[in-house]
């Protein structure tokens, strides 16, 4: 289990999404840059992070799933 807050990672994603912040706070930088550049995969990627994250999908950057929604 990460010690990211899923609660931050989705509000992150809600509102800055397009940009990859969420990304860049899971500790995925590459593909953070990849969403910054691309605005978020034109939005389908932006759109999937956000379900995922949601249900309760969402992992950091080394694999961990995020699950606590503690801040």
């Amino acid at each position: 289990m990460s010690d990211k807050s899923r609660l931050v990672d989705l509000l992150l994603c809600f509102f800055l999404g397009e940009f990859g912040i969420h990304r860049f706070y899971e500790g995925k930088i590459g593909t953070g840059i990849l969403w910054l550049l691309t605005g978020g995969l034109l939005g389908f990627g932006w759109l999937i992070d956000l379900i995922l994250i949601a249900i309760g999908k969402g992992k950091d950057g080394n694999g961990k799933q995020i699950t606590d929604w503690g801040v």
